[in-house]
């Protein structure tokens, strides 16, 4: 079947199940559940190799994390296990992904290390828009850091994905029905009512919310949702930033652990405001929190706010231009899940990257698309992030340790 190219947001595909059953195809496409960027990059490497999947969202693309994260890429900061090739091979892929699609966004970006407290004379002026109270500024990462705006990313990865015959569908996925050890169809929810819409593979890039599909699969994806709050101000019109990664040091005196991300758009994004809210499996799956309408604490803002202003008394103010909130999705080890459903022939999750969902987008999706289409990936090692490791143990835990570090709050 020939299929026009066009702009995912120039034509808005805004159909239900039954309209996109209707439509006549020559085998059913494969069909993944989610446009964040998990999804959104797992389309676009799906295409490249001639596919034209369905991509099913429940909101709008980049409604969640992937629409409020901040983007910053770190190639070396790996832990020198099976997450170290996943920072390295998606940091060069991120690039490469400007290039193709002209993300504006992305720059590389020095990272600096900083220590809030009263300013001393031996403390260095590395950053010349910090000028506030800090104790210590020192470098932390010269030449292996980048940045992108993730909405913008996720944004051109569907433009590209449906300008080469991928198709998106506004709706809620709300199962799978099986046929002789394979998914057949997906039970998709939309305007028009409830319709099974036929799959060739089916792919779970739903975040947090991956874990409802526990149910769907019959085995246990445990997630844990973390309610993190961000703040973005915006530079004078005219005033440049110059680019500076901040990681900052616990502020007891706010409860915040600040990280600082200006754009070249001229904004400044602000995350690590502490107090983030642990959201349990069993809350996300009951619909208490669904994408789109995560809602900032204001408590925490008005922290960060304070704590920032302190900072920087060029860029702080007292109210920050936006307040915002994502929720995080973290398995009880931290690791991602990303491979094949067992048991089921054409199954996969690709969900729960935690802090480093938008570095790891691009080597997911380039990587699942392999898994699909190839039956391995061949870009990196997906043996240890198995689906279905806590079918044989007891998950234990909220989400939030990996070793003996507490991943919930911070990288």
């Amino acid at each position: 079947m020939k299929r026009q190219a066009v702009s995912a947001f120039a034509l808005v595909l805004l159909r239900s199940a039954a309209a996109f059953s209707a439509v006549p195809m020559e085998k059913p496409p494969i069909v993944i559940a989610g446009a964040g960027l998990h999804g959104a990059a797992l389309a676009y490497y799906l295409t490249k190799r001639g596919e034209k999947p369905l991509l099913i969202e429940k909101h709008s693309v980049a409604a969640a994390a992937s629409g409020k994260g901040g983007g910053f890429l770190a190639r070396d900061w790996g832990d020198g296990g099976p997450t170290e090739a996943l920072h390295r091979v998606s940091f060069a892929l991120h690039a490469e992904l400007a290039r193709e699609l002209n993300v504006e966004s992305y720059r590389t970006l020095p990272v600096v290390s900083v220590t809030p407290g009263a300013r001393s004379k031996r403390t260095k002026d590395l950053v010349p828009w910090l000028d506030g109270e800090i104790a210590q500024a020192s470098w932390m990462d010269r030449d292996g850091g980048a940045q992108v705006a993730p909405h913008e990313l996720c944004s051109k990865l569907v433009e590209a994905a449906v300008a080469a015959g991928a198709q998106l569908l506004i709706g809620s996925v709300e199962g799978v029905e099986k046929n002789e050890g394979r998914v057949s169809g997906v039970v998709v929810a939309g305007a028009h009512g409830r319709e099974t819409v036929a799959c060739s593979a089916f792919a779970c890039t739903m975040g947090p919310w991956a874990t409802r599909a526990s149910e769907w699969f019959g085995l246990p994806i445990p997630m844990t949702g973390i309610r993190s709050t961000s703040i973005v101000f915006k530079a004078e019109p005219g005033a440049s930033v110059e680019p500076f990664a901040l990681f900052c040091g616990e502020d007891d005196r706010f409860g915040t652990h600040l990280e600082v991300y200006p754009r070249n758009s001229g904004e400044v994004y602000l995350c690590g405001l502490g107090g983030s809210e642990h959201v349990t499996g069993e809350r996300l799956c009951a619909g208490e929190f669904p994408p789109g309408e995560v809602h900032a604490d204001p408590a925490r803002v008005a922290a960060a706010a304070r704590a920032f202003s302190q900072m920087s008394h060029r860029l702080g103010r007292p109210e920050p231009d936006a307040s915002q909130a994502c929720m995080r999705p973290c398995p009880p080890d931290a690791m991602p899940y990303m491979g094949a459903v067992p048991g089921l022939a054409n199954a996969y999750v690709s969900a729960g990257h935690n802090c480093w969902g938008i570095l790891w987008a691009p080597v997911s999706g380039k990587a699942m698309s392999e898994l699909i289409l190839d039956g391995r990936a061949s870009c990196v090692d997906l043996a240890p992030f198995d689906v279905g490791r806590f079918a044989q143990r007891a998950s234990g835990g909220r989400g939030r340790k990996q070793r003996s570090d507490d991943v919930g709050e911070q990288w």
